[in-house]
């Protein structure tokens, strides 16, 4: 049973893979108007080093953002600040270590950032771990479960405060969270949310990207009710040419390279969308959504189930001794 359910998963992620592939090839990568310069804010990227998160910084440092880059390879870290100021005169980005993998860490990452005193305007959750072996990290989490969601709620819990300061009602702070059409493949078995039991990473990444999208819902449902001037909202990328397959059985990691340049988006212009996101004056106070190619979409019908969505944000906020309210 336990072989035929992580075949299941494989073969269900795999389709929808095959699903966005299709619709990459007959359409064209989405193009973002001129959007507006956002000089004067503050935006932080996790897993802005390299790949797709890299791309939306250098993009957001183009709008006039200050822009920094969170990530656990300081090296690549500061390798891209490097490059975005060598392609940018003036270019206002730097490094922050974070490692998602870690509660400690996170914690540690937002009391530095605190003792800067800077606003933040825009949080962007891209870090991502896909297919990983079966392990734990230090809290003794499953590592999708972690990086993909844990880190990135507490992360985002922590920085509420100086997001709803920085906000105003006519410019509200954005919360954006890169998520996959994975997450339409996901069960909704909550019970096994680290995925300590048949552990499949098939399964474990699907859940953990559907996971992202419960929590924006119910986190702007959770903003509008305060009367917060924060949004969130969830952004799909499609299938982008980055390290993120390199986890893939060697098979599947050889058949997916040619594909991958002849159909993938590559990460310029997936990070379209996101930077989209961020600056689009049509967005303005617009949260709950789910985008893709610059247009808002359905995402799965489990992802607008109300009771799933609070039921995982009190999961979350147990798991991390934080108050179920009390946002900011």
């Amino acid at each position: 049973m336990r072989v035929l359910a992580q075949i299941g998963a494989a073969l269900k992620l795999y389709m929808v893979g095959l699903k966005v592939l299709l619709y990459q090839l007959f359409h064209r990568p989405f193009a973002s108007p001129v959007l507006p310069v956002q000089c004067g804010k503050v935006a932080i990227v996790t897993g802005g080093a390299r790949g797709l998160g890299y791309e939306v910084a250098r993009q957001l440092t183009g709008l006039g953002m200050h822009v920094i880059i969170a990530s656990r390879n300081e090296k690549q870290g500061l390798a891209a600040v490097k490059r975005l100021r060598e392609e940018r005169s003036g270019a206002q980005v730097d490094f922050e270590f974070l490692d998602l993998a870690s509660m400690d860490s996170v914690r540690r990452f937002v009391r530095r950032f605190e003792d800067r005193r800077l606003p933040l305007h825009t949080l962007i959750n891209n870090a991502a771990v896909m297919l990983v072996p079966e392990g734990k990290t230090e809290d003794g989490f499953e590592q999708h479960f972690a990086v993909n969601y844990l880190g990135h709620f507490l992360l985002t819990r922590l920085l509420l405060g100086v997001l709803v300061r920085s906000g105003t009602t006519k410019a509200c702070s954005r919360i954006i969270s890169i998520c996959s059409a994975a997450h339409y493949t996901a069960d909704t078995d909550l019970q096994d949310l680290r995925s300590m039991r048949h552990y499949s990473p098939y399964a474990a990444y699907s859940r953990s990207k559907l996971a992202q999208v419960l929590f924006t819902y119910q986190l702007q449902q959770e903003l509008q009710s305060g009367g917060f001037a924060v949004t969130a909202n969830a952004v799909d990328p499609g299938m982008v040419d980055t390290d993120l397959y390199r986890n893939l059985s060697t098979p599947a990691w050889l058949a997916q390279r040619p594909i991958a340049r002849l159909l993938f988006r590559t990460a310029s212009q997936a990070a379209g969308t996101a930077v989209f996101t961020v600056a689009s004056p049509e967005l303005e106070g617009v949260g709950g959504c789910y985008l893709y190619e610059g247009k808002r979409v359905q995402s799965s019908a489990a992802s607008y189930d109300a009771e799933l969505q609070a039921r995982l944000w009190r999961s979350s906020c147990d798991l991390l001794g934080l108050p179920e309210s009390e946002l900011a």
